[in-house]
């Protein structure tokens, strides 16, 4: 009786410290029904200009909206979609999304460019803070197999200034890119799986 309660009391505690673990993935879904017009049912983007939220780090969903709605990250759509979300839901949304499988992306990358994105990506040392493989870590996101136009845009709006939350880490980064270095790294992050 003692070790039952003892476990319990563990998982209790460890559903306490880590939201993730306690996820209601019935209440992501449905309060991630209005998200599908754009990101898909299963968090598949159904244009490339949106971000696949399928596997990405339940964190940095989360922290996306949170700053959607305390206006730290500006989108008019997205802006006006995080505002009426309490942290709840957007727990239960980014655990929802985090919990589907990503598929491969149907965009065609260039073997010249992905090996030229590549390079940039190791000079820049991009895995140091997304990982080997672009597998991306609490607050750092997931890129692998990420949409090549929403890659190639948040990446020009890192060097534009006009995404700024991210600690400055991406902005600086981004400045060092010209456009072609843009282009070969959307390449390559998209043909990661």
């Amino acid at each position: 009786m003692l070790k039952n309660c003892l476990t319990l009391l563990a998982l209790t505690a460890l559903t306490q410290l880590f939201p993730a673990m306690a996820q209601d993935l019935e209440a992501g879904r449905s309060k991630s029904a209005i998200c599908a017009a754009c990101h898909g049912a299963d968090g598949n983007a159904v244009a490339p200009i949106f971000p696949n939220l399928a596997g990405q780090n339940w964190r940095y969903i989360y922290i996306q909206l949170k700053d959607f709605k305390e206006g730290r990250r500006s989108n008019p759509l997205m802006d006006s979609m995080a505002a009426p979300l309490s942290r709840q839901e957007m727990i239960d949304i980014a655990n929802y999304f985090a919990a589907q499988k990503a598929k491969p992306s149907s965009f065609k990358a260039d073997d010249a460019k992905i090996l030229l994105g590549k390079a940039k990506a190791d000079e820049n040392l991009c895995a140091m803070c997304h990982l080997g493989g672009f597998s991306g870590q609490n607050e750092i996101p997931r890129v692998a197999g990420q949409q090549y136009d929403y890659v190639v845009q948040q990446l020009k709006n890192f060097k534009a200034r006009t995404r700024t939350n991210d600690a400055g880490n991406m902005t600086s980064v981004a400045q060092s890119l010209t456009d072609a270095d843009i282009e070969n790294i959307a390449h390559y992050i998209t043909s990661l799986r």
